[in-house]
């Protein structure tokens, strides 16, 4: 996962890319950008980072639907495409309350019925190029599209109920999780999505697991748990993440974040691709006191999970 840190702006663009590189030398299969309501668009930092890589696929973990037209939202996508040279994963998702109603004043009612409403607008942008006609409950659209990608456009949806892994299934490539562990990826999340996307007749769907890693000594454990909550914690604001917490052991990010020695977070990794997690999508947690120890932390991380990276491809 790349760029969530929000300081330092002047030298953020510098950095992003600058992270896309060394992820995409050191072996990465992938490299997720979130959508944070205070920080850069997630689709215009993959545009600059495709520029800056040759191999490594690139996805928006999540860009939040209700904020933009599907149309505009499409053309941009199908543009980071082309600049991606046919790497980039499109994740979408309806976002919570607290994002949509509270800081964006839009209504937040249905939200899957939202989300299949924007999906027929993609399904037909992205199979173009060719006019883009779709009528469904939320619009009406009649638009030409001469854009066409080089590689169709794979779409993840950030899926934590039923009825959005029933979607996911039947009509995405798959979800992109946070705040799951591996009960609730092994009991709720894949049997879901893979039922629906078994009856629907679509090829097995992704499953992004969200997963913060931070190595450190065993007495650092309970302090880097309670970093991991003050900084990553969101489920106090979410009923869709308190509900997901609830398929699961886990209380809290904490719980689901991979921390101690290289040993302990690798066997925790595993644990979470043997619940059925095709992806990992790891938040480095940098654990230390002052700067330059959590430089070094994070440093140490990401080198050992680049060595670690194709033993769990």
């Amino acid at each position: 996962m790349i760029g969530p840190e929000t300081r330092n702006y002047a030298g953020k663009v510098d950095r992003l890319c600058e992270d896309a590189r060394d992820a995409d030398r050191a072996g990465f299969a992938s490299a997720w950008i979130p959508q944070l309501p205070q920080d850069f668009n997630a689709m215009t930092a993959v545009a600059l980072m495709g520029r800056e890589t040759a191999r490594i696929e690139l996805g928006t973990a999540v860009v939040p639907l209700q904020s933009r037209h599907p149309v505009a939202l499409g053309q941009q996508a199908l543009s980071v495409q082309a600049t991606c040279g046919g790497r980039f994963t499109l994740g979408v998702g309806p976002s919570h309350h607290w994002v949509i109603d509270t800081m964006l004043g839009l209504p937040y009612e249905q939200p899957a019925q939202v989300v299949e409403d924007y999906l027929d607008v993609f399904d037909a942008m992205f199979s173009g190029p060719g006019p883009v006609d779709v009528e469904n409950d939320r619009f009406r659209i009649h638009n030409p599209l001469d854009i066409t990608d080089i590689t169709p456009t794979p779409v993840l949806l950030a899926a934590l109920g039923p009825v959005m892994l029933r979607i996911a299934g039947e009509r995405a490539d798959g979800t992109i999780l946070w705040m799951a562990d591996e009960r609730a990826i092994a009991e709720h999340v894949v049997p879901r999505i893979t039922k629906a996307a078994a009856s629907a007749g679509r090829p097995s769907p992704r499953v992004v697991a969200g997963v913060p890693v931070g190595l450190c000594a065993a007495d650092q454990v309970d302090a880097a748990r309670e970093r991991a909550n003050r900084i990553l914690g969101h489920a106090e604001y979410s009923p869709n993440y308190q509900r997901l917490l609830e398929r699961g052991d886990a209380t809290d990010v904490g719980d689901i974040a991979a921390l101690g020695s290289e040993a302990d977070v690798e066997r925790r990794l595993r644990s979470f691709a043997d619940a059925g997690a095709t992806d990992l999508s790891v938040r480095v947690l940098p654990v230390g006191q002052g700067r330059d120890e959590l430089v070094a932390s994070s440093r140490r991380t990401r080198e050992f999970l680049a060595g670690l990276a194709p033993e769990l491809t």
